[in-house]
């Protein structure tokens, strides 16, 4: 088991206190581009170019569980699409 695969099942298994690193790493592996933060702003967004929906997160310590969640759903909507 990787490093990353390690990371991915921790986050699954306790969405709270994910740092904001760690889920930065987990969804950009999975193909989100982080779109240019607009000054004044804490909250960075991810976009995929298989997905309709834009990821919204706040750079804050820990990120907020529904937040991870949120993600996490992203990430499981691209590997059934993959899958397909």
């Amino acid at each position: 088991m990787t490093k990353f695969d390690k990371l991915y099942a921790e986050i699954v298994r306790n969405p709270k206190d994910v740092k904001f690193e760690d889920l930065e790493k987990l969804i950009t592996r999975f193909g989100f581009e982080r779109r240019k933060q607009r000054s004044g702003t804490s909250h960075f967004q991810y976009f995929h170019p298989d997905l309709i929906e834009i990821l919204t997160i706040p750079f804050a310590r820990p990120v907020k569980s529904v937040y991870v969640k949120e993600a996490l759903d992203a990430i499981r909507k691209i590997e059934r699409s993959e899958e397909e």
